[in-house]
């Protein structure tokens, strides 16, 4: 099992790392995954998760007290509104009512969550 966790620990860094520079792609749900995944298959890179300056901050949050950031609740609301309204402009039919239906469905779930 060690080896599945290394290699989503891995992929995740690697969509997080992508996300620094990708408008919309999140990065700190992709390190927290890592951190997880890393706990399970090697302590060491999860510790080097944890002690990262800009991402250990916000594992620690969400492991403690399942918090988020403000300003990163308000950037992922920003995006699934974004992404409803583009939904809405360009879909057909039924289908333009799907972002907005994820949007609200994860968005109600993400204001939910302690700011931390």
């Amino acid at each position: 099992m060690r080896p599945v966790y290394t290699a989503v620990g891995l992929a995740s860094v690697a969509l997080g790392g992508i996300g620094i520079v990708v408008p919309l792609l999140p990065t700190v749900p992709f390190m927290i995954l890592a951190a997880f995944c890393f706990a399970r298959a090697n302590p060491v890179w999860e510790q080097r998760l944890l002690d990262h300056k800009r991402f250990g901050p916000h594992i620690l949050a969400w492991r403690t007290r399942g918090a988020i950031s403000r300003r990163g609740k308000a950037m992922a609301l920003v995006a699934l509104a974004a992404s409803s309204a583009i939904g809405l402009a360009t879909l057909g039919g039924w289908h333009a009512y799907m972002p907005l239906a994820a949007a609200l469905i994860s968005g109600s779930w993400i204001v939910t969550r302690p700011s931390g």
